[in-house]
């Protein structure tokens, strides 16, 4: 995710911290200047949140250790304003492995709530509810026990992209095949959008951007998953390009704005004796002419990191990573000779045409 920094590895898993998380403090610390707060009122107040994260990240881990026990890595954590993102390298399709790594985060934060329970002084909670609304030394572990509650009321609500909208499949999947199960999962998220939508018109806007969230998320994954199953079955050598421009180590970039004009392309392929060495994006020959870069050779500016396929792959290994990789567009190889490229149009085209044969 753009604008994240990494914070350091827990287990081996990068946690990274979005930029706008910052703005949240600041936010948080403001509000408490406004609210009168002292020094040590506005710290403690973002000791809490901060706090709250690690639970998030706690929450996070318990889906990434879950679904490495399945093979299944994670990139990274995320912490986000709104909450934490581990961005699993896949679902399994196995409902009682989704079902295993969808019910691990919120049993963290059930045993968080459950440990925190032995070590709250109810005694010296306040009880007054303006008392209660400032975080103070007596309520601190109340408070974080109380939004632990809450974040697993929450997340086990069944609506995607929520965990219960995933135990929820999980569970139809049990029974039924995963289409139809992620289908009622779907449209039963949207219905409890609509209801997130109706009562935050009446009570909170917030619920309202919640619920359009939810809306559109249940119907991306619906979407999605219809299309890994249109895609199943098929190699990559059944979709890809075989007619494509290549670039050679002693092009300028005036071969690359010559070739970028000629056709359709937008990325290019350096190849050196039949191997690929780097790719070359329409922005990469865009950036080269603002630095006046006309007569270097394109192997100045090509991207020299890439990802690259089999012929023989399967094809939903391509449509996952056009959706995870910041490269849409990767050639293909038959041992390590250049046979193809395709990229994420390439998919979809592909995508339209089985969904018209399907019919």
């Amino acid at each position: 995710m753009k604008w994240s920094w990494n914070i350091g590895r827990i287990a081996g898993i990068r946690i990274l911290i979005h930029w706008t998380f910052l703005l949240l403090i600041a936010w948080i610390a403001f509000a408490e200047a406004g609210r009168g707060a002292d020094l040590t009122g506005i710290l403690l107040t973002v000791g809490f949140v901060l706090t709250i994260f690690g639970c998030v990240v706690l929450h996070e881990l318990g889906h990434s250790l879950t679904a490495r026990k399945y093979n299944i890595g994670t990139r990274k954590i995320t912490l986000l304003p709104i909450g934490g993102v581990a961005s699993l390298e896949k679902m399994p399709e196995d409902p009682k492995q989704e079902l295993a790594i969808a019910v691990a985060g919120p049993a963290v934060n059930v045993a968080i709530a459950l440990v925190l329970l032995f070590f709250i002084p109810f005694d010296q909670i306040p009880v007054e509810e303006e008392e209660l609304a400032a975080i103070s030394r007596e309520n601190f572990l109340f408070s974080l026990f109380s939004v632990n509650v809450i974040l697993v009321l929450f997340n086990i609500i069944p609506a995607f992209p929520m965990d219960g909208g995933r135990i929820f499949r999980a569970l139809l999947a049990l029974k039924m095949d995963r289409i139809k199960a992620t289908n009622i999962a779907s449209k039963t998220g949207q219905v409890v959008a609509i209801a997130f939508i109706f009562i935050g018109l009446f009570y909170n806007l917030f619920l309202v951007f919640i619920g359009i969230f939810v809306f559109y998320a249940a119907h991306a994954e619906n979407l999605h998953v219809q299309h890994f199953d249109l895609l199943k079955g098929y190699t990559i050598r059944d979709a890809m390009m075989t007619s494509f421009m290549v670039l050679h180590p002693e092009n300028t970039v005036k071969d690359a704005v010559d070739k970028l004009l000629a056709g359709s392309d937008q990325d290019f392929l350096v190849e050196d004796e039949g191997k690929p060495i780097g790719l070359v994006s329409t922005n990469n020959i865009l950036a080269a002419l603002k630095d006046n870069k006309m007569e270097h050779p394109v192997t100045e500016i090509m991207r020299r990191q890439f990802d690259t396929f089999q012929a023989d792959d399967k094809l939903t290994e391509v449509f996952a990573a056009a959706q995870k990789s910041k490269s849409t567009f990767f050639p293909v190889l038959e041992g390590e000779r250049v046979i193809g490229v395709i990229n994420q149009n390439n998919v979809n085209e592909f995508l339209m045409v089985q969904s018209v044969l399907k019919q």
